[in-house]
């Protein structure tokens, strides 16, 4: 992977609704604008997400999305309001941000979560999308969510059994994301953290097929918890507030982005024929399937390093 360069510009925007988003920019400042879309919902950006691009030739923009990180306000304070956090709310704040930073156009790089958002904004925005790249690709239809927060439970049972034990018996055949998020949002702090430690206890079953799995140490801190499955359960439980199967309905509408995908063979939370039906319908596309990874992991940075390089190659740098 690329070194870390040092941020040479850092903020918050508000962005309307009372929320300011953070960001930052990284490597060259006038190089080739790219933006990183983190996962989660709810992890935030790292410094790390940008050893993806060439810091020579790119000029990466970090942010944290709606209610996580250093943006505000946060999803797990007592009065939380998520109502004006949706996908079309994070796409608009996405705008926002390349107006305030001067941007023409940019390659949008997303990672688990951020590959659905990616997805949307470059569906609402293709001329402003000069590339995409895409790894462990999700677009959280209702099908996905289904899939990983019930279908899964085939293949771990004993945890499955663990993970809808935490539910009220009269909410454990209907929408599991749902049923948690009501939770999450009670006023007693204590059912809060127990749905919390659920909720990521099973967030971490569900990508423990990846060669050399740990446990995520953010998990455990509290108040990251509770922050991370509020803003997860929300999202999963509206099936990303997207009309549903509408991005890979609007792939076509991406016929003149060149857009690279990168998913594991052995990614349980996110079957490969979720990028496979969207590079089908993708005119232009590229899928690379890494047959030793899962939801990350092996040969993923060497894999999205080879996309974002040959975007540069493609893309001229703007300010």
């Amino acid at each position: 992977m690329y070194p870390v360069s040092p941020p040479h510009a850092a903020g918050l925007l508000e962005v309307g609704d009372g929320h300011e988003v953070y960001w930052e920019t990284r490597g060259a400042p006038a190089g080739v604008p790219a933006v990183v879309l983190h996962g989660g919902p709810g992890s935030g950006c790292t410094p790390g997400s940008a050893r993806l691009f060439d810091p020579e030739r790119y000029r990466v923009v970090l942010l944290d999305q709606r209610g996580c990180g250093r943006s505000r306000p946060l999803a797990n304070e007592p009065d939380a309001d998520l109502s004006t956090n949706t996908t079309a709310h994070l796409v608009a704040d996405l705008e926002r941000l390349r107006e305030h930073l001067g941007i023409d156009r940019w390659v949008v790089l997303g990672v688990s979560w951020g590959t659905t958002l990616a997805l949307a904004y470059a569906r609402s925005h293709p001329a402003r999308t000069s590339g995409l790249v895409l790894g462990a690709v999700t677009t959280t239809t209702r099908r996905e969510v289904e899939w990983i927060t019930r279908d899964m439970g085939r293949l771990f049972p004993e945890e499955w059994d663990r993970f809808v034990a935490e539910l009220p018996p009269a909410e454990r055949g209907g929408d599991l994301a749902g049923a948690y998020h009501r939770l999450l949002m009670d006023p007693d702090p204590d059912v809060q953290e127990r749905a919390a430690r659920a909720w990521c206890r099973w967030e971490d079953v569900h990508v423990s097929l990846v060669t050399g799995f740990r446990p995520t140490p953010r998990y455990d801190d509290r108040a990251f918890r509770l922050l991370f499955a509020r803003l997860v359960t929300h999202y999963w439980s509206h099936a990303a507030f997207l009309p549903d199967g509408a991005l890979l309905a609007g792939a076509s509408r991406l016929a003149d982005v060149p857009g690279f995908l990168v998913h594991g063979r052995q990614d349980v939370s996110g079957p490969a024929d979720v990028p496979w039906r969207l590079h089908r319908a993708w005119p232009g596309s590229e899928l690379v399937v890494l047959e030793d990874a899962g939801h990350g992991g092996q040969g993923f940075p060497e894999a999205m390093i080879a996309a974002t390089d040959r975007l540069a190659g493609r893309c001229t740098p703007s300010s």
